[in-house]
């Protein structure tokens, strides 16, 4: 059974191994992790408002707007009105931004497939089950 100092030390060995993975990654990006993170979702659920899309990635929606326009200014995102509120506008994925989506993910998932595909088969079995207790930390 786990101690508190146990658990105190895997949250900071943690953080500090996400820290890395996630600079890792952005090296792999073709543009800003929150841009991509953005454009995911929107193909994921569909148009979302600036609002929304603020909550759900748990930033300002002063921030969002300021990442929807630099997405907006490369072509990979537009804003329509919203049918059921015209006041309010969604943001939705131009076809550059889902052909941009892809390929960055391919990039990012085969540098991640080269990685993971080094491992032992139980070290692989062991990251796979912690993916889903992972995604339960972020969602908490």
């Amino acid at each position: 059974m786990a101690t508190k100092t146990d658990i105190t030390r895997t949250a900071s060995e943690l953080r500090v191994v996400l820290g890395q993975l996630i600079r890792r990654l952005r090296a792999e990006h073709r543009f800003p992790l929150v841009q991509g993170a953005v454009l995911g979702r929107l193909v994921r659920e569909g148009p979302r408002s600036i609002g929304d899309l603020a909550t759900a990635e748990r930033v300002r929606p002063q921030s969002m707007a300021q990442t929807v326009a630099e997405l907006e200014e490369g072509g990979l995102v537009r804003r329509r009105p919203d049918p059921a509120d015209g006041r309010r506008a969604l943001v939705e994925p131009t076809e550059e931004g889902l052909t941009a989506l892809e390929e960055d993910r391919r990039n990012r998932v085969g540098w991640l497939v080269s990685v993971i595909e080094q491992l032992p088969p139980e070290e692989q079995d062991v990251l796979a089950r912690a993916t889903g207790i992972l995604r339960s930390l972020a969602e908490s």
